[in-house]
C-alpha cells in the first residue's frame, strides 16, 4: 500500500517512482474483486470509447471502456472528475466513463452508451460516483457558458455565488436523455477528507477508481 499521503489505495499512474506502489495497490483491489486485473485507460479528457475483451492497459488514450466479455473488470480513475459505471445485467454488457468538464462537453457519456447499445445493450443502469460538486467547482464565467451551451444542465453557481459547473447534473441529464436509469452515488471530493481531490490537494492528491465486472449467473 502507498505511503502517506497516498495511503488509501491510491491508484494514480501519473506520479514518478511509484510503479511498485501502484502495482501493489492494483493487486489488492483485484484480489478484493476476485479478478486477475483490470482493463484501464490512459485518460485524455475526450470522448473516445474503446471496446475491450481482456484486462490490462488499453493502448493509446480514451475516456470510455465497454466490454461484453464475462469476468473482464473495467477501471476508470478519477480525482475530481465523475466516474460513471454502466451495466446492462440482462446482456452482461458493462462500461465505465471518465466525465470531467471537457469529457462532459465532448459527449463521452452518450458515446459510451451508444457503444453499449451497438453491442446489444438495451436496459442500462448507470451509477455516478464521487466528484467535485457544483457548489465547489468554480470556473470562469466564459468557460461555464461554453460547457452549458452543450450541456445546459451543467450550468451552476458555487455556494459563494461564483460561476461553476455541476458535472453530475450534466452527466445525469445525458444519461437520462439516452434512456438510462441513473443512480446517484456521488459525494463532493473536495469537501470529503476521506476522498482524493486534486482541486483540494494538488500534486499531493492520489486517484480513486470506478470499477465494474460482470459475472455470468451472479448478476454482478
Amino acid at each position: 500500500m502507498s505511503a502517506f499521503p497516498f495511503d488509501s489505495l491510491d491508484l494514480s499512474r501519473s506520479r514518478q517512482d511509484r510503479d511498485e506502489e501502484l502495482t501493489a495497490n492494483l493487486e489488492l483491489v483485484a484480489s478484493g474483486f476476485d479478478v486477475a486485473g483490470f482493463a484501464s485507460m490512459r485518460q485524455a479528457h475526450g470522448a473516445d470509447v474503446r471496446v475491450v475483451d481482456r484486462a490490462g492497459p488499453v493502448p493509446g488514450t480514451c475516456d470510455g471502456l465497454v466490454t461484453a466479455a464475462p469476468d473482464v473488470a473495467l477501471m476508470v480513475r478519477v480525482g475530481d472528475c465523475a466516474p460513471v459505471v454502466l451495466a446492462d445485467v440482462a446482456t452482461g454488457i458493462v462500461a465505465v466513463a471518465h466525465a470531467g468538464r471537457q469529457g462532459l462537453a465532448a459527449g463521452v457519456v452518450p458515446a459510451t452508451v451508444e457503444t453499449m447499445r451497438a453491442l446489444g445493450a438495451s436496459s442500462i443502469d448507470a451509477w455516478v460516483g464521487p466528484h467535485v460538486c457544483g457548489g465547489c467547482y468554480e470556473v470562469p464565467a466564459s468557460l461555464r457558458d461554453d460547457v452549458a451551451a452543450s450541456v445546459p444542465a451543467s450550468y451552476a453557481c458555487t455556494t459563494w455565488g461564483a460561476p461553476s459547473l455541476d458535472i453530475a447534473a450534466g452527466v445525469e441529464a445525458q444519461l437520462e436523455g439516452a434512456g438510462c436509469t441513473v443512480h446517484d452515488r456521488s459525494r463532493c471530493t473536495l469537501e470529503s477528507p476521506d476522498l482524493y481531490s486534486y482541486r483540494r490537494d494538488g500534486d499531493r492528491s492520489g486517484r480513486s477508481a470506478g470499477l465494474v465486472v460482470w459475472r455470468p449467473g451472479n448478476d454482478e
